[in-house]
């Protein structure tokens, strides 16, 4: 699957060496000292479940600067079905077996968030061709881009990655600015024409004044389903929503997202894709 997240090989590569170390320390003080460690064996990576894999190009890496040949491998962002083979690989067993949790923590992990977000999107499907389902930046510290990776591999959207790629007006920023014009306006004076101005809204009186500024994108936050209706069929009735990107967030779940997909916003976002998804059951298998 081809996706516009995608980082050098070698600058991946010195991500992944970080991990590497935090892991193995000054050495693997069990591997390294076990009977025929230096033996070369065989070995297979497993799905256990049925879902979206990612992770496949993290992993090979991780095999690769552990001495590790790949014989075979799956490929990142298709469906594996439960025992699908995603890895064949040789090495020595001591290599093997340092490798083992690591290759695996990013498969299990993006695995999961990928088969979390590509199931939120076909509920989303059922009800809008237009709505895509997004992340947001509730990631894990140093583990960000490969959370939303998963996400696009997944079928999702990253929404920001970081505070410099849009400008995002929340209630905090409001409250300590004294109004949403004010806000508007100092920063549109203040940063580049080519970022966009997202503003979240949490009720009606916001959403007009923010929609009046000309803004690029509005989140309304905490609405439900039908406050969402409501304020939509008013807004465009207004004329306040031509050219607006409609994004909703806050309180979304698997239980209630498809009512919000009726609405036919742009983009629903829930950090749920990183944070509450349910990593894949795989395993090693030495032959």
């Amino acid at each position: 699957m081809d996706i516009y997240l995608e980082l050098p090989k070698e600058i991946l590569k010195q991500r992944i060496l970080t991990y590497i170390k935090e892991d193995l320390g000054y050495g693997d003080i069990t591997s390294n000292f076990i009977p025929n460690k230096d033996k070369i064996i065989e070995a297979k990576v497993i799905l256990r479940e049925n879902g979206i894999v990612s992770g496949i190009e993290e992993a090979s890496l991780v095999f690769e600067l552990f001495n590790i040949e790949i014989l075979d491998k799956f490929h990142d962002g298709h469906t594996g079905l439960k025992n699908q083979i995603l890895f064949h690989i040789k090495g020595s067993a001591r290599d093997v077996l340092q490798a083992e949790r690591l290759a695996l923590n990013f498969l299990m992990k993006m695995s999961g968030i990928s088969t979390f977000t590509n199931r939120l999107q076909a509920l989303i499907n059922e009800h809008s061709n237009k709505t895509k389902v997004a992340s947001t930046r509730k990631t894990t510290p140093g583990f960000r881009f490969f959370e939303k990776k998963a996400v696009m591999l997944g079928g999702g959207d990253t929404h920001r990655f970081r505070l410099d790629d849009c400008i995002m007006i929340k209630n905090n920023h409001i409250k300590i600015a004294n109004g949403i014009t004010k806000v508007i306006n100092a920063l549109k004076k203040s940063t580049s024409f080519s970022k966009k101005i997202e503003v979240e809204v949490q009720n009606m009186d916001e959403a007009r004044e923010a929609l009046k500024q000309k803004i690029d994108i509005i989140m309304f936050d905490n609405f439900s389903p039908k406050e969402g209706k409501e304020a939509l069929d008013i807004f465009k009735n207004e004329g306040l929503l031509d050219n607006v990107i409609i994004e909703f967030s806050g309180s979304i779940d698997e239980s209630n997202i498809q009512e919000y997909a009726k609405l036919q916003p742009d983009i629903i976002s829930l950090g749920a894709l990183t944070h509450s998804y349910k990593a894949l059951n795989i395993n090693l298998r030495i032959l």
